[in-house]
């Protein structure tokens, strides 16, 4: 119950933050709605994983390309985010810019 709460909350989070990105002759409505459910899709992954900790890493998409961004304890965390964000539908490509920091 308690992931399905934390991926509601990260789900409303990416569509509230992304509403007000749409400015003329940039990207269609529908442009921001796909990457916005691309983003919330790759956060509720990370939310259901195992090994990766949501709250460390930042999700954003662009014209069907997720950024990945934060920390991860380990490489084996680093590469399975990348390897989430890549299979959710409609990602084109994944740019992993997470950083390996081991907890201490």
């Amino acid at each position: 119950m308690r992931n399905v709460l934390v991926a509601a909350m990260v789900a409303l989070a990416a569509v509230y933050s992304s509403g007000c990105s749409v400015a003329s002759g940039q990207r269609s409505v529908g442009d921001v709605v796909d990457d916005s459910t691309i983003t919330t899709r790759v956060k509720a992954r990370f939310v259901e994983d195992k090994i990766v900790a949501a709250t460390r890493i930042s999700v954003e998409t662009l014209k069907g390309v997720v950024q990945l961004s934060g920390f991860a304890v380990s490489e084996a965390e680093r590469l399975r985010a990348a390897q989430i964000a890549a299979s959710v539908p409609g990602v084109k490509q994944v740019q992993n810019g997470v950083t390996v920091r081991p907890a201490t």
